[in-house]
């Protein structure tokens, strides 16, 4: 219990992530991973913005970058903490994003950053078997069909 003069931890924070300025940042930043601006991408989360940072979605800045084929974006992001196993509100992953929209080099750039093929609703591997993806199964280490 904390007397009237100590402050919430949490209430900057709460502030914060309602305050006008903050939220058109977040936007601009999606944006920039949607639209593969790496060198911008990278700079503001050297700057502070978390890697992690995620939408109403859950997509993270890694997921949107993979789903819109921007390999460079998602190694960048990868390179500075970006989680390449972090699922959206839907259990679905940056790898099997990729995979379902064809994105082969974003693909082979997660899993060179240790994404996990059978993480997620549908996973890589579920994916990759519904679309016949023979290379992208052998690169998983998986087979046609389990």
């Amino acid at each position: 219990m904390t007397d009237d003069a100590t402050p919430n931890p949490q209430a900057p924070e709460i502030e914060h992530a309602h305050d006008p300025e903050v939220l058109q940042l977040a936007g601009k930043v999606f944006d920039l991973a949607r639209h593969g601006d790496t060198d911008t991408l990278a700079a503001y989360v050297d700057a502070g913005v978390p890697a992690n940072l995620t939408n109403d979605k859950g997509d993270s800045l890694v997921m949107l970058a993979a789903y819109h084929g921007h390999p460079a974006a998602v190694r960048a992001l990868l390179e500075r903490g970006g989680d390449p196993d972090r699922a959206n509100d839907k259990g679905q992953t940056p790898l099997a994003g990729a995979v379902f929209k064809g994105e082969d080099d974003v693909v082979r750039a997660l899993v060179e950053h240790g994404a996990d093929p059978t993480a997620g609703t549908p996973s890589a591997i579920d994916t990759a078997r519904m679309f016949e993806k023979t290379e992208l199964l052998k690169l998983f280490g998986a087979g046609p069909a389990e």
